[in-house]
């Protein structure tokens, strides 16, 4: 009799999906939650309904979206919900979701990867082509947009809002053009410029960063190969080469300077600046390689927190290590967005995409802090919280959920981020777990 095949890894533990909707009030809170904390933690990443483990990949799943609902020192509910694709209105029934469509729509117009609140509104988000979802404040699918008619191409998971400006700036991708796009969003919802930047390939751009002057892009050696395997149709090509590019703010795809990189792969960069020198400083993690061997989700080596400098004048990037223990979901002070910035945080990863403690760096020091709670505790993305509007770097809150595999159930932590190695400020008791999924955003309270 033979041997029965392996378990998918992206579909069983924290990573096999939940079964269906949920909501909790009044949740049970150890510790004392910060007066200062009001608003939405929401989280979101796949969900499948009924996949066929042959070829589902853990980027494809149907998108589902956690929230909970935090003010007064409280945690008054929990509400977890599909954003609605095809898949799931054929399986769950309901009207097809409105809204504009592309075609072809990817994983039946799945949006799974992000969720954030711009000019007024909560949106969905995911890459390669499949339009932003807006939400309702409860969390519900409203409908697919292209920000009233002015997004003629793909968004991203990953637009990066400039402080300054208060506009989104994204670097975007389909598997049909040899092409990076680029997207700016203005405060008003709408699309105030965008182009397309001409690549060699079909490359996969999972984010992008940005400084005072640049936008950075990246464009690596994962790119399109519809040959089978997986439901990705992307693979590691190292012979396509790596590059990062800088294409100033306001300028045209002509003016992008491109400086060549040792083959990896980067799906985020922690954050961009400029120095005292005028040269463009980006602190990334970077993974040696994707989608090699591993078709089903990203478990290729251990991705590491590395620093690429690039001078706009020309020369070869310095590449430089900050940290070589795994790690991924690189996040800060969102304030600090295109600025230097002086701490990061993050999840440490072991092998497998193993998710584990939380991480901080001092990137000052070149020191770094580890929040551990024990080998069956398991941390996703950590989201900063600001303790008021006028806070220095690094004053105010840690938030991330952790899986205990021991109850089966998860939690959200909120940590004091000056000190992140302490036991937590508050535990928010959730009614179920909350799988391993992509990312997340507090949305403060408005009014």
């Amino acid at each position: 009799m033979a041997d029965p095949a392996p378990a998918h890894p992206f579909l069983t533990g924290n990573f096999a999906p939940v079964e269906g909707e949920l909501d909790a009030t009044d949740l049970a809170v150890t510790g004392r939650i910060p007066e200062a904390i009001e608003g939405v933690f929401a989280r979101i990443g796949p969900n499948p309904i009924d996949p066929d483990p042959a070829r589902y990949h853990w980027f494809l799943g149907s998108g589902m979206v956690h929230g909970v609902w935090i003010g007064g020192g409280r945690a008054h509910r929990y509400r977890r919900r599909f954003v609605r694709d095809d898949h799931v209105v054929a399986r769950l029934g309901g009207p097809p979701v409105p809204g504009p469509r592309r075609d072809p729509d990817i994983g039946s117009g799945v949006a799974n990867t992000h969720v954030i609140r711009h000019a007024g509104r909560i949106l969905a988000l995911v890459e390669a082509g499949n339009l932003p979802v807006e939400l309702d404040d409860e969390l519900e699918t409203v409908a697919r947009t292209d920000f009233e008619g002015t997004l003629r191409g793909s968004f991203s998971a990953h637009p990066k809002r400039d402080p300054r400006t208060g506009e989104l700036w994204a670097a975007t991708y389909t598997p049909f053009a040899e092409e990076i796009g680029v997207v700016v969003v203005g405060t008003d919802g709408r699309v105030r410029r965008s182009f397309g930047v001409p690549v060699p390939g079909r490359p996969m751009v999972h984010d992008c960063a940005i400084t005072e002057h640049f936008l950075v892009l990246f464009d690596l050696p994962v790119t399109l190969d519809p040959t089978g395997g997986s439901g990705l149709p992307y693979r590691w090509h190292p012979e396509y080469g790596a590059r990062v590019g800088l294409l100033p703010r306001e300028g045209s795809a002509e003016e992008v300077l491109w400086a060549e990189v040792e083959p990896c792969f980067v799906f985020h960069p922690m954050n961009a600046f400029e120095d005292e020198g005028g040269r463009v400083v980006v602190d990334l993690v970077r993974h040696p390689r994707m989608f090699d061997r591993e078709l089903r989700g990203p478990s290729e080596g251990s991705p590491t927190l590395e620093r690429w400098t690039v001078d706009p004048r020309g020369g070869p990037v310095k590449e430089e290590r900050l940290d070589d223990r795994g790690q991924e979901f690189p996040r800060i002070d969102e304030r600090r967005t295109g600025r230097i910035h002086r701490f990061g945080y993050g999840t440490a990863v072991g092998e497998g995409l193993a998710f584990g403690a939380l991480l901080k760096h001092d990137l000052v020091r070149g020191t770094g802090e580890i929040h551990h709670e024990g080998p069956h505790r398991a941390f996703s993305e950590p989201v900063f919280v600001p303790a008021h509007a006028d806070a220095e770097e690094d004053e105010g809150f840690v938030l991330a959920t952790v899986f205990d595999a021991g109850s089966g159930r998860s939690e959200v932590v909120v940590l004091d981020a000056r000190n992140f190695t302490d036991e937590p400020l508050a535990r928010i008791h959730l009614p179920d777990r909350v799988p391993f999924g992509f990312h997340g955003s507090f949305l403060p309270a408005v009014g």
